[in-house]
């Protein structure tokens, strides 16, 4: 299957300006039918943490967005936006799923909220760790800060997963740790891994790019570097069946230690 990766640089708080920007990027690529098309965390306003900016007229505009690239392109899109939680004044922050034709098939809430940048006080954290059956692979989406917390990993094997995606707005000053840990995740999990980051700059903080896609035995297929980019690659079931088949590391996951 096909995946391709925008690497963005989105403009802070402005949707109708993303959304023409991730057109703009996507009009010299003919994107394959029913392959997977992935956009960055928060996508569409950058991280921005005022919630009443972030939930304007959503979780309506973002998600016709999506369900019209998504039929447009008649491919699976993954992409980061905010939704209202159940929590007065705070959002999710969520990694949306939309098949080919535009149904909306999963809507992951990111687990770990970052405290260092306040994300805590207005993200509420979500508690499930998902997939979803895309062609002949089983997809766990997660986002960003997720990425450093193995266990939920870990769980998302057990429920099946070969392939993770993580939508990320990661720093460029921990740049290094994104794609160490991205190869990391996907070397303990021999699964693909595709890590899609932003870059550019908002106004308290500078993206780093550099988002992979990464085969099961950490192999670096495709790497966006620190530019406005579009990534693409190639994943096959059988190159996780076989290395899985070949070294079968996963069998001897210990679950009765204390």
């Amino acid at each position: 299957m096909k995946v391709y990766g925008i690497q963005l640089q989105s403009e802070w708080e402005n949707k109708d300006e993303n959304f023409r920007r991730v057109d703009t990027l996507l009009e010299n690529y003919k994107i394959e039918k029913n392959s997977l098309l992935i956009l960055p965390e928060m996508f569409a306003t950058g991280f921005c943490l005022e919630t009443n900016k972030t939930l304007l007229n959503e979780p309506q505009k973002t998600e016709n967005y999506l369900y019209n690239l998504s039929k447009d392109k008649e491919c699976w899109v993954i992409a980061g936006m905010t939704q209202p939680s159940e929590q007065k004044g705070e959002a999710y922050n969520c990694a949306v799923t939309f098949t080919p034709n535009g149904e909306k098939v999963l809507c992951t809430h990111k687990i770990h909220t970052i405290p260092i940048l306040g994300e805590d006080k207005v993200h509420t954290k979500g508690s499930t760790v998902e997939n979803f059956k895309l062609n002949s692979f089983f997809v766990t989406p997660l986002i960003c800060y997720d990425l450093r917390f193995p266990e939920a990993f870990r769980l998302a094997i057990t429920k099946g997963t070969d392939v993770f995606i993580i939508i990320a707005c990661w720093p460029q000053s921990r740049i290094e740790h994104w794609t160490t840990l991205l190869q990391a995740r996907a070397i303990e999990n021999q699964s693909y891994v595709i890590g899609v980051n932003s870059v550019g700059r908002e106004p308290n903080m500078k993206y780093g790019g550099r988002s992979l896609i990464i085969d099961p035995t950490g192999k670096v297929l495709a790497d966006g570097g620190e530019s406005e980019s579009v990534i693409e690659g190639i994943i096959e079931k059988r190159i996780i069946e076989s290395w899985r088949q070949k070294f079968p590391a996963l069998n001897d996951i210990r679950t009765d230690l204390s």
